[in-house]
């Protein structure tokens, strides 16, 4: 009897600890925690996502792993005071509001080419003020 109170306090406990890894462990977006990396590395992932055809075979996953960063990076960086004021999130925060919103309203329908053209800008804009340190 006294053995077995002890085992299933010691299962339960191994359970919450594996549970507590596994679930902390998972990163589908792929962010690291470094900023200039992380708006890098979705910038890449937004610009494939926006030149993909309509009828390429991976667009639903590439548009899936967009929309998952995009979350991630938005809440990730939001509320960082060193990030939050840098005129490279600024942009970056316009251009995912825009992406994000279009994504929502009209699903995976194609993305007009004026937004296109404007989110192109805006990245364009995010690499030059990375590169610059602001």
């Amino acid at each position: 009897m006294f053995s077995k109170k002890y085992l299933s306090r010691i299962l339960a406990l191994v359970l919450v600890a594996v549970i507590g890894l596994v679930g902390c462990s998972s990163n589908p977006s792929g962010l690291t925690g470094n900023y200039s990396q992380d708006t890098l590395a979705v910038l890449e992932n937004l610009k494939t996502a926006i030149d993909l055809p309509d009828d390429a075979s991976n667009k639903k996953e590439v548009v899936t792993l967009a929309r998952s960063q995009i979350s991630d990076y938005a809440s990730r960086y939001r509320r960082n005071s060193q990030t939050a004021g840098l005129r490279s999130f600024t942009t970056m925060q316009t251009a995912l509001n825009a992406i994000a919103g279009y994504y929502s309203s009209y699903g995976n329908r194609p993305l007009p080419d004026k937004l296109k053209q404007r989110l192109k800008q805006e990245f364009k804009q995010v690499e030059i003020s990375l590169k610059r340190g602001v």
